[in-house]
């Protein structure tokens, strides 16, 4: 009987420390609820030092998991001293061995300097020709200073001209055409595209983010929504009359080694503010469906009701909330 009970004992213990451990992953797993993308994995990294994403992106997990059905795996910048969600650190986003399995990658990064194991996963993914999300600074989501094997891939790289972002997403970190913080973003449909599934619902897209400058789009770039400069930070602000509307969002397609077609939405909005718009929302919801192939199934209104609270802290370097780590943004 004492042996039995030992056993149990241990299996016990066993039992409490495996979900100890596995509730301090450096990542979160959202399992989906019911949904229309039940089935899928989504993987979403979030590293940036400004905008926020270390809050935009967990909460976009949560509407895609709980409203959609996709299994969700967030990824963060991670400090390696303490475990926390640390968007300052360059060059640690555990995890990415996820992508191996994923159906999407949606990623909001700026400036990483990931060791090469890390990048790696990410290559193998952008190389097989799943589809992928750019959010805001995804467009200069890399800048290799200490690990020089990816080098290339860096924002301002001359071969390919504008790295990876310029190469995949269709342009590089150009400038803010709208006054930083002074001016806002209204997106409107591009014309043409009224009619596009990714617009289904997104009546009203508006955001705190400024429009980000352009060069000429790389590849085969068709834009979608159309970014009006506002002349203030509300949206019943009119627009500048001095700046033509712009892109802020479009599609495109990128073959990589692998030799087949992958589907790619950027938008150079991202702002952890803009997620306060039901209409930037649907927008995200409705770009992980086509991505996926599913546009056939994006319904009329896709549900993009915000899950938990989403209250995110104003954007600037540094500004992220302390002490957090992936686990607190579990359902």
């Amino acid at each position: 009987m004492r042996t039995t009970c030992r056993a149990f004992v241990i299996l016990g213990l066993i039992c409490l420390l495996g979900d100890i451990a596995m509730a301090d992953d450096p990542w979160v797993v959202l399992e989906g609820k019911e949904g229309l993308g039940k089935g899928k994995h989504v993987v979403l990294l979030a590293g940036d030092d400004e905008y926020r994403s270390e809050e935009l992106i967990p909460q976009l997990a949560k509407i895609l998991a709980v409203h959609h059905g996709c299994k969700c795996t967030v990824l963060f910048a991670i400090n390696k001293q303490t475990g926390e969600i640390d968007p300052s650190t360059q060059d640690n986003i555990p995890g990415l061995e996820a992508l191996a399995s994923a159906d999407l990658m949606i990623m909001c990064l700026r400036f990483r300097d990931l060791p090469d194991d890390q990048m790696k996963h990410i290559l193998d993914y952008t190389n097989s020709g799943r589809p992928i999300i750019a959010l805001r600074t995804s467009t200069h989501a890399f800048n290799f200073r200490k690990h020089k094997t990816y080098a290339k891939w860096s924002f301002r790289s001359p071969d390919p001209k504008g790295g990876y972002g310029r190469e995949v997403f269709g342009e590089t970190w150009i400038n803010h055409y709208g006054h930083h913080k002074v001016e806002s973003t209204r997106g409107v449909v591009a014309e043409g595209m009224e009619k596009h599934p990714i617009v289904l619902g997104c009546e009203d897209i508006w955001g705190p983010s400024d429009v980000y400058g352009l060069t000429t789009l790389h590849g085969d770039c068709k834009p979608l929504i159309m970014g009006q400069v506002l002349s203030g930070m509300k949206p019943t602000d009119k627009p500048n009359p001095e700046k033509k509307a712009i892109p802020v969002a479009w599609l495109k397609t990128y073959t990589g080694t692998a030799g087949k077609a992958s589907r790619i939405f950027t938008t150079t909005m991202g702002h952890a503010g803009d997620f306060q718009s039901e209409g930037f929302r649907r927008l995200l919801v409705n770009a992980a469906y086509w991505g996926m192939g599913m546009e056939d199934k994006i319904p009329p209104r896709s549900k993009v009701d915000i899950v938990g609270t989403y209250d995110p802290k104003p954007i600037g370097t540094g500004g992220f909330r302390k002490g957090l780590k992936p686990k607190n943004h579990g359902l």
